[in-house]
């Protein structure tokens, strides 16, 4: 399978391989005689580290079901450059979890002035 890849993205690209494919346009590829899985690990725990929220509770749903987000909550507004940077990252990540994608495209309409509690969904 790999060496079918390698061969249809030469025909439209300059690529040379130089041993098994492990990375990909920054999506993990790892390949079993069965199939072959993608997944962006190492980029969620770069993700997690370069935003601080490592240590952060994990939970189950990507956004739990009874948060009411609001344009004006009356909480304090968060920096739009730093919220715009996670929005970014999750959106890019939706490439291997398409799970994930109502949440950070609800989180997506706060954008423009984002509040304490958008950021705490977004987290």
């Amino acid at each position: 399978m790999c060496v079918e890849f390698s061969k249809m993205m030469r025909s439209e690209f300059e690529l040379s391989m130089m041993r098994e494919l492990n990375f990909f346009l920054g999506l993990q590829i790892k390949q079993t005689s069965n199939d072959t899985m993608i997944h962006q690990q190492k980029y969620i725990k770069e993700l997690l580290k370069q935003f601080g929220i490592e240590s952060t509770k994990s939970i189950d749903t990507p956004i739990c079901p009874s948060i009411r987000l609001v344009m004006d909550d009356g909480s304090r507004s968060v920096k739009e450059k730093f919220y715009m940077g996670i929005i970014g990252s999750l959106l890019y990540l939706t490439a291997s979890r398409p799970g994930i994608i109502f949440s950070v495209g609800l989180c997506v309409c706060f954008q423009s002035k984002p509040k304490e509690t958008h950021l705490k969904a977004l987290k």
